[in-house]
């Protein structure tokens, strides 16, 4: 499936998370590393956004993801700060640390540098942690230079969560 990424079709996955998000009576929290806040940014663009949208963490660095997030500093170095588990510990730690009973989190490597033969550029984790303490991630591997890159990833997390809320 291909999933548009302009400016009208993420406003249009905004609205839609936002209305899954208000029928079950949701707060939403982002944890934000490759995205820099464009993905709460955008939730706060809607007008009435409090009503589902709790706070917005941008934990660009190692050192933020553990202060605010609570991510071990162990699976940082184990893993990496892109992985899938702290992907998840990134989204586990904004429910926890939040009013929110939903989050979804970013971390990923936009380029145009710091890519690795195991992790190139466009690599990017995510995360969303559900109701019932359920956790889900995925791994995308994205392509185009680093606007490119991170909008993509602000629509497939938009994405998978309107997918998660709505299935």
């Amino acid at each position: 499936m291909t999933i548009r990424h302009d400016d009208e079709a993420l406003a249009m996955l905004v609205a839609a998370v936002a209305a899954e998000l208000k029928t079950h009576g949701r707060m939403l929290a982002t944890a934000e590393s490759c995205t820099g806040g464009w993905i709460a940014k955008l939730c706060t663009d809607l007008p009435g956004s409090s009503a589902w949208f709790e706070r917005g963490l941008v934990t660009y660095s190692d050192e933020a993801k553990r202060e605010l997030l609570g991510v071990r500093a162990s699976d940082i170095h184990r893993f990496g700060a892109v992985s899938e588990v702290v992907a998840a510990a990134m989204a586990r730690g904004a429910v926890e640390r939040s009013r929110a009973d939903i989050a979804l989190s970013t971390s990923g490597i936009a380029g145009p540098d710091g890519g690795t033969p195991d992790k190139p550029v466009g690599t990017v984790c995510f995360g969303w942690a559900l109701p019932d303490d359920v956790v889900e991630t995925e791994v995308h591997l994205l392509s185009g230079d680093r606007d490119a890159v991170r909008r993509a990833t602000v629509a497939i997390a938009f994405e998978g969560l309107l997918r998660r809320l709505a299935g």
